[in-house]
């Protein structure tokens, strides 16, 4: 994955949860690009107490203070967990919250890219690709 990121789509800047698996991830992308992370526990996975709606605000609240925060960033790339990455996808898509009935699925190490656009739309490249592991 690591190669792929650097190669294809490499970040100015890496955004990653404070889990473990996550941040070893984005550690070993940060080291194999040479570009900085940073660790922000809102992008863990949904907490044992929360709900559905405050999840999706969550993950729509640190989206938004991403994108904010990586304003002078070409790319960037983002490191979570599935049910996180859902909810992103959700906010990014602006689906309303009360749907929550969609799922994106999201393999270990698979790939989304997603592109805010000078356009009026936004983007989906490509959503869990696989393909830095055949």
């Amino acid at each position: 994955m690591c190669r792929r990121v650097s190669a294809e789509y490499p970040p100015e800047f890496i955004w990653s949860s404070t889990l473990l698996r996550a941040s070893k991830t984005a550690e070993t992308l940060s080291n194999t690009i040479q570009c900085p992370v940073t660790f922000l526990d809102d992008l863990r996975e949904m907490q044992d107490m929360e709900s559905e709606f405050d999840f999706r605000l969550r993950a729509q609240n640190v989206l938004s203070y991403i994108r904010e925060n990586s304003a002078k960033c070409k790319r960037i790339a983002i490191i979570s967990h599935g049910g996180m990455i859902t909810k992103m996808i959700e906010s990014f898509l602006q689906l309303p919250p009360e749907i929550n009935d969609v799922w994106f699925n999201s393999n270990n190490t698979g790939i989304h890219l997603l592109e805010y656009t000078d356009h009026p739309y936004k983007l989906i490249r490509f959503l869990n690709s696989p393909t830095h592991l055949n």
